[in-house]
């Protein structure tokens, strides 16, 4: 356990950062999950809106310290890569 004032709530704030990012990164999976679960469909028209929604929630993701902007530009290409694959 923390001694120091700072100590503790650094402890308070790292526990409230954690639970946010860990939301954050739970929503961003889920939009990715739509747009890949409309590409097993074979829906490129649903997968093409799907991503059009996830592509802001995972750049907002970069600029919230979530991923590495080469991460997120990475998942991006590569989900549209499978939906211009698909068409």
């Amino acid at each position: 356990m923390a001694n120091h004032a700072s100590s503790r709530k650094r402890m308070r704030r790292n526990a409230t950062r954690a639970s946010i990012n860990m939301n954050r990164k739970s929503r961003i999976r889920t939009f990715i999950k739509k747009v890949e679960m409309a590409l097993l469909d074979g829906n490129a028209k649903d997968a093409e809106v799907a991503l059009q929604q996830a592509q802001p929630e995972i750049l907002r993701g970069v600029s919230k310290g979530l991923f590495h902007k080469n991460t997120a530009s990475r998942k991006i290409s590569r989900l549209s890569a499978r939906i211009k694959a698909l068409k």
